[in-house]
Parts: C-alpha cells; structure tokens; sequence
C-alpha cells in the first residue's frame, strides 16, 4: 500500500450513547456551517459598508428638505398660526376693545378742518389783493390829485410872482 492511501484512510468514531451522538451530530453540523458562517459574515460587512453609504447618500438627501421645509414652517406656516393665536385670543378676552373709530374721526376732523383753513387763506389772500390793487390805485389817486393840486399851486404863485414881478418892472419904468 502506499503512503497516501494510509494518509487518506479516515477513521469513523461512532459512539454509542445517546449524547455521544448528538454531539458528533453537532460537531459534523459545525463543520458544515463554518464555511457559510464565514460567508454570511463577509456578506454582513459588505451590506453594513453598503448601508452607511446609502444613509450618508439619505442625509445629502434629506437635509436640504429639511432646512427648506423648515423656513417653510417659519415663513408661511408660523405667522397664520400665530395670527390664528392672537385673533382666539382677542375673541375669549373679556376686556371690551378700545375703539380704533376716534382716532380715524380725530384725523378726518384735522384734515377737514385744515382744508377748510386753505381755502380760507386763499379767499383771504385773494380779498387782500384786490384791497391792495385798490388800495395802490387810491394812493397813485391820491397822489395823482396832490401833485396836480401843487402842479396848480405851483402855477398860481408862479402867475402872482409873474404879476407882481411886472408890476415891479413898470413901477420902474
């Protein structure tokens, strides 16, 4: 015979107890499931490096979502909720309102009352134009009639001052 059928000559051990058995069972399973076992494990490694890339690849994802939804939320969302709030507020609050009516009447008032001042002014600016076209025209009358009354004065004595100045000259002559 030779050396390698003695090398390959395996000796079957079958034991004769009841728990004997289950262990060769167990052990002959053992060895069977060892190469799956290492198989399954480098299947688990490869599905966790496969997972946190598609998680990393869900948070690129998501985040931009997130922060978008979120000023969403901020600018369209919170002030009608917060409106909402304030408006069930003021319906369950027992104080009675203050009347927003006077202060709009107050304003109405001041703006009647100032155009009512304007065309005042202007009828009284008018009014005192025309007084003072009359009034200039009354002066440059008035004016008018004293320079002719010393216009006519200055004539007489200037006529008496000829008369007498003739009379003088043919006294003397």
């Amino acid at each position: 015979m030779s050396l390698t059928l003695k090398n390959r000559r395996v000796v079957i051990v079958v034991p004769t107890t009841w728990m004997g058995r289950m262990k060769a069972r167990a052990m002959r399973t053992g060895r069977q499931m060892t190469p799956m076992a290492d198989q399954a494990k480098v299947m688990a490694d490869q599905a966790k490096v496969v997972a946190a890339h598609r998680i990393e690849d869900a948070r690129y994802w998501a985040a931009p979502r997130l922060e978008e939804a979120a000023h969403r939320v901020e600018d369209e969302l919170a002030p009608k909720v917060s409106a909402m709030l304030i408006n069930a507020a003021e319906r369950i609050d027992p104080t009675p309102r203050r009347s927003r009516g006077m202060p709009v009447m107050i304003l109405l008032t001041g703006i009647a009352v100032g155009a009512l001042g304007y065309l005042f002014y202007r009828r009284n600016a008018r009014q005192w134009t025309e007084h003072m076209k009359d009034s200039a025209s009354d002066a440059s009358q008035w004016a008018g009639d004293k320079a002719d009354k010393t216009a006519d004065a200055t004539e007489r004595m200037a006529s008496e001052m000829s008369d007498k100045a003739d009379e003088a000259s043919r006294k003397m002559t």
